[in-house]
């Protein structure tokens, strides 16, 4: 049977039934589609919850990304370098908000978000509600088998992997790094360097997910907004 974006929809609203709280996660190597993917979700759940939960407010959109350590604390590791490697993130930190999304106790939480401008993340900027029953995160490691990480998969009650080809992913990768601030030679050798040692840590991860989002799938999607994963 051929995956399409409907189905997608049907699976993640599925994860919430009887009113239970679950997060769903979105894994993939850089610029694979992964936030798009994750923002046409929430669009179209956000209209129509489940029997019993209010539109709108039931979906959420918490990106791994606001993990990222600040580049002053980079510099210090003298990890500055690899940015956007495994061990530039706070991998338990992204645990520990996980677990509190799954406990389900508190009126608000607050989660960190990422700004591309500034390639920083910014504390409390995303406010997740009590009423929010399913909250999409995507990430690249979220299937990453490692000390640090491996907390993050078992509290994920999916994950998906974003499977774009190679070709367009990186086309797509060095035009982000273009957008934001990097001359083309600069924006090739990071995408072909850094980015990929990263991105092949992240395929071998692939066989780990729930299930596999095709490339077609994601081109259906649409292009990815500035800073898009």
């Amino acid at each position: 049977m051929t995956l399409t974006f409907d189905a997608l929809v049907k699976r993640a609203r599925n994860l919430v039934a009887g009113g239970r709280r679950a997060v769903l996660g979105i894994a993939g190597p850089p610029a694979a589609g992964k936030t798009t993917l994750a923002e046409e979700l929430v669009a179209a759940l956000a209209p129509a919850p489940p029997p019993g939960l209010t539109a709108g407010a039931w979906v959420a959109h918490v990106p791994m990304d606001g993990f990222h350590l600040a580049d002053v604390e980079l510099e210090r590791l003298g990890r500055r370098d690899r940015k956007g490697a495994p061990d530039t993130f706070d991998a338990l930190g992204y645990a520990a908000l996980l677990r509190r999304l799954r406990e389900d106790e508190d009126d608000v939480i607050y989660a960190p978000g990422f700004e591309r401008v500034i390639e920083q993340p910014i504390a409390g900027a995303i406010p997740i509600p009590r009423a929010a029953r399913l909250i999409v995160s995507e990430g690249n490691y979220l299937l990453l088998d490692d000390p640090s990480w491996r907390p993050v998969r078992a509290l994920l009650a999916e994950v998906w992997y974003a499977d774009l080809d190679q070709p367009e992913r990186l086309r797509r990768l060095i035009d982000r790094h273009v957008r934001f601030g990097k001359d083309e030679t600069a924006a090739i050798e990071w995408a072909t360097g850094t980015d990929e040692r990263n991105a092949v840590l992240i395929a071998a991860t692939r066989e780990r997910a729930d299930l596999v989002v095709p490339a077609a799938v994601i081109h259906r999607v649409g292009t990815p907004p500035p800073g898009g994963a």
